[in-house]
């Protein structure tokens, strides 16, 4: 019995995963917002302008 290969099948889902981890890395790039002082960064604007 002949085993055929589904090329397209196995194409997309490659393309699926690849993806996937792109999407994953993209996230992962992004710096998290929780680490920034919004205080510390307004008392900043406050400087500037007053000088």
């Amino acid at each position: 019995m002949a085993v055929t290969k589904l090329k397209r099948k196995g194409l997309r889902n490659k393309l699926n995963a690849k993806a996937r981890v792109t999407s994953i890395k993209d996230l992962l790039r992004k710096p998290d917002i929780r680490n920034v002082d919004v205080d510390a960064i307004k008392a900043s604007f406050g400087e500037k302008a007053e000088a």
